[in-house]
């Protein structure tokens, strides 16, 4: 099979905002957590809260500076790979991401000076509102982003001149029909992925026998966090599913992996998709689940791919990764849950056999917000193909003409240095939870 420009260009894109997604993921949540830490000992005087805050703001500039470097490599590619997507759409696109810029990055990087440096030189009062600041510009920033995501997969409030994109109302823009399902899956996403951080980096600790003051405090912090909002995320993922049922409904069939359209659909649990004979092999299934929850209905009626033909996401890649999300949100739930029980319900000894176990299971858990992330991500992006703008823009209409020789080796560079920055990053991670603090 060959391999076009179209499809490194798209390699390379997915490489960069697989690694990009990584650190707004982290310091969205981290952001709010490090408020709730600042407003803690503002209200109670008591200095293991104002050691966790600084242990923790300096994994988010650590964390804020590779989202900042990533990002801009990846607006870069605009203009590099996709110089069709801005020529066609950019009077949309254009003004969503400088909304991002103009309220959301310098109102985090003019305030994350002074929660950085300020602590000596303002009140405690303002250093806790330059705290909050940060947090709501983190939050602000995936709201345009999301938006301008959302308005991709689901556009509205828009008209075609001349094949250029025009607004003609930007609140429909905005507001698209997907846009509030996604900006809160998102943010839940954002803290469940900082619970897991926060929980395995306190496990971590204890388990090496580098503990802190703040260490079981922000232990229980994470694996409470963490409690309450899987639940949450997966009532708000079936009401997301729902949504993309009713707009997108080609990826949920590729989500789903359901070749023909059927009453009474089964749930497949685990299959191997097989596009070429479009049908699933050696499939694991509970009858009539997908219907009933998809539809409410156990004889509800689900499309099929064979609705959509030479319309339709790639199957394998959107089938397995949507099980990776849902995989790890599962186990997010039971090990969050019986952390909750066991940490509540026993002793102080946290390394005894049982306390051990679960303290294992948050260690290896630590980045489980970041693959369920990258997962969800990908069902996203690839479920929307072949559009850049879902129905309305092919992806291929918007590619530039690159030589595949010279895409092969940028995608190659661009991989090496991702990997290398990953590796680096939770190298300077563990250093951190384990080696550099003088406060013990």
């Amino acid at each position: 099979m060959e391999i076009t420009s179209l499809d490194l260009a798209r390699i390379q894109f997915a490489a960069n905002v697989t690694f990009h997604i990584l650190f707004p993921t982290l310091t969205i949540g981290l952001g709010w957590v490090l408020f709730y830490l600042r407003w803690k000992h503002v209200r109670t005087g008591e200095l293991r809260w104002e050691q966790a805050h600084f242990f923790w703001t300096k994994v988010f500039a650590l964390t804020f500076a590779l989202g900042v470097v990533s990002g801009i490599t990846m607006s870069f590619q605009f203009g590099t790979n996709w110089p069709g997507f801005m020529e066609k759409a950019g009077n949309i696109a254009g003004p969503l991401l400088g909304y991002e810029v103009l309220t959301a990055f310098f109102l985090e990087a003019t305030f994350l000076g002074v929660m950085l440096f300020g602590k000596q030189r303002v009140s405690p009062r303002v250093h806790l509102l330059a705290t909050f600041l940060v947090a709501f510009g983190t939050t602000l920033s995936a709201f345009w982003i999301l938006a301008l995501n959302s308005w991709m997969q689901t556009p509205q409030g828009f008209e075609i001149r001349d094949g250029v994109f025009h607004a003609t109302s930007w609140f429909d823009v905005v507001f698209n029909p997907s846009f509030p399902y996604r900006l809160t899956h998102m943010l839940l996403a954002s803290a469940l992925t900082v619970a897991f951080v926060v929980a395995g980096g306190s496990a971590l600790q204890i388990l090496r026998r580098k503990e802190l003051a703040f260490t079981r405090p922000m232990l229980r912090l994470g694996i409470a966090l963490a409690a309450v909002v899987i639940p949450i995320q997966i009532f708000v993922g079936d009401l997301h599913g729902l949504n993309t049922l009713e707009h997108q409904p080609a990826k949920v069939a590729a989500m789903e992996g359901v070749w023909k359209t059927e009453q009474g659909a089964p749930l497949v649990l685990f299959a191997y998709p097989d596009s070429e004979a479009k049908e699933n092999r050696f499939a694991l299934q509970i009858p009539y689940l997908a219907s009933w929850i998809l539809t409410h209905d156990p004889q509800g009626e689900i499309k099929g791919l064979n609705e959509f033909e030479g319309k339709h996401p790639p199957v394998a890649a959107v089938f397995y990764s949507f099980r990776a999300m849902v995989g790890v949100g599962i186990l997010m739930l039971l090990v969050s849950w019986a952390s909750v029980y066991v940490f509540r319900r026993k002793g102080p000894d946290l390394l005894r056999l049982g306390h051990r176990v679960l303290l294992k299971a948050l260690c290896a858990m630590m980045f489980s917000g970041w693959v369920a992330t990258v997962a969800g991500w990908w069902v996203t992006e690839i479920g929307r193909q072949p559009y850049v703008i879902y129905g309305v823009l092919n992806t291929a209409d918007v590619v530039a003409a690159h030589p595949p020789q010279v895409l092969v080796l940028t995608v190659v560079l661009y991989l090496f240095m991702y990997l290398f920055l990953i590796v680096s990053y939770i190298w300077v991670l563990h250093y951190m939870l384990l080696g550099s603090n003088k406060e013990r």
